[in-house]
């Protein structure tokens, strides 16, 4: 008989490749049970690029993974905290009986030719099997990101794809990715990733911790990312009025931030929270009356002003983790989540991983803090800010 699915996780915060190494692979061997195991990820934050390659080379090798795969990171994520701003090393392995697994690695330099044509794209991600998901992580300066989505939405289209940018570094060249399948990859750009498929299931939890306020209006001008007008109105006019409408403590929130929710679906009625993808509102010309958005926004689509604070991040993840508190528990996680939460949101530490093992029951997890994070909203995947993406994994069921 087959054993079953299992995950383990473990942290580090000694800053030694090699005795970092060894104490994370003996966590993990005494987790599987001594199984191998068939996929990794590492994340690994405050390591200079020299000292992440070591790190990679050091874990690649005791781990012992079918496929290992890792970048840096700011700050990474364990099962039960989120180690903020120190040296750490964060993993979670997986024994994945049934499953199959088809790594990829773009360089810098080919992601023109990449995205040249469909066919040059499939090259260089395509797997012999129909993939349930893909794992992505991408450096932020080296990686055209929104055209690479595109791509995967075009030519994959209904395939969640989770993730993140690696956040280690502030230039191009100062972050590491990388790969090992026998030999090792490392990399200071482009992108690694893995698709999966086979006998396993996957849930997608993308939280954007924000809630609508006011009414959705249609766009009657735009041009590129600049919002014009709102059912031929000023679009400052319109927020004067959701402002004089909202109760004291959301006119603080509004005065310190406001986001613009961008229906997924431009055919349905009754628009709600989670039926937008947000984005940030960059600026404004109040002489003209008009906003810029991190976004393209186009006319005759519906929007809708939105605001955010730790409340409405935790209430909100907490309602997208609802539906797996009627499941079995998970068999493991991966978690991307924004650098702009963690103790940056809220004022206490660990905010969204307690909230997760408090729905999730202590699953094995790791995960690290993006420069952006990757998941799919509306069965599309998009690039977010500000967001928790969190991928859980559980055996297929036998029907």
């Amino acid at each position: 008989m087959t054993d079953p699915m299992s995950f383990a996780s473990a942290v580090t915060r000694n800053t030694d490749p090699r005795e970092a190494a060894n104490e994370l692979s003996a966590q993990i061997a005494a987790q599987l049970n001594k199984r191998a195991p068939d996929l990794a990820l590492v994340f690994m934050s405050r390591f200079d690029p020299d000292g992440a390659v070591e790190v990679a080379e050091c874990i690649s090798a005791a781990l012992k993974a079918r496929l290992c795969l890792g970048c840096t990171a700011e700050s990474v994520i364990g099962r039960d905290e989120e180690i903020e701003n120190e040296p750490a090393i964060s993993v979670v392995a997986a024994y994945l009986p049934g499953v199959e697994i088809a790594p990829f690695a773009i360089d810098p330099a080919d992601w023109q030719d990449a995205l040249s044509a469909p066919e040059a794209f499939l090259e260089r991600v395509a797997a012999s099997f129909e993939p349930k998901l893909f794992i992505l992580l991408a450096d932020p300066f080296t990686s055209p990101i929104d055209e690479v989505l595109e791509m995967f939405n075009a030519l994959y289209a209904g395939k969640p794809l989770i993730g993140g940018m690696a956040s280690g570094g502030g230039a191009s060249g100062s972050n590491v990715l990388f790969l090992s399948r026998g030999e090792l990859v490392t990399m200071t750009g482009g992108a690694v990733g893995v698709a999966l498929a086979g006998a396993l299931e996957v849930d997608m939890i993308v939280s954007q911790g924000c809630r609508p306020v006011g009414r959705p209006f249609t766009v009657t001008g735009a041009q590129r990312n600049i919002l014009l007008s709102l059912e031929d109105q000023p679009p400052m006019a319109r927020l004067q009025e959701l402002f004089n409408e909202l109760s004291e403590e959301d006119r603080e929130l509004l005065k310190s931030g406001v986001y613009l929710g961008r229906a997924i679906d431009p055919t349905q009625g009754d628009l709600g929270r989670g039926d937008f993808l947000i984005r940030g509102v960059m600026g404004a010309d109040p002489e003209r009356g008009i906003i810029a958005v991190a976004d393209y926004v186009n006319e005759g689509e519906s929007v809708q002003f939105h605001l955010r604070d730790a409340a409405t991040a935790a209430e909100d993840l907490e309602m997208m983790l609802l539906p797996q508190t009627f499941l079995d528990p998970p068999a493991g996680a991966f978690l991307f989540t924004c650098n702009g939460r963690g103790t940056r949101l809220y004022d206490h530490p660990n905010g969204d991983v307690d909230i997760i093992q408090n729905a999730l029951g202590g699953t094995p997890l790791a995960g690290f803090f993006c420069a952006g994070e990757i998941g799919p909203v509306g069965g599309k995947n998009f690039l977010h800010g500000h967001t928790a993406s969190l991928v859980v994994f559980r055996p297929a069921s036998d029907e």
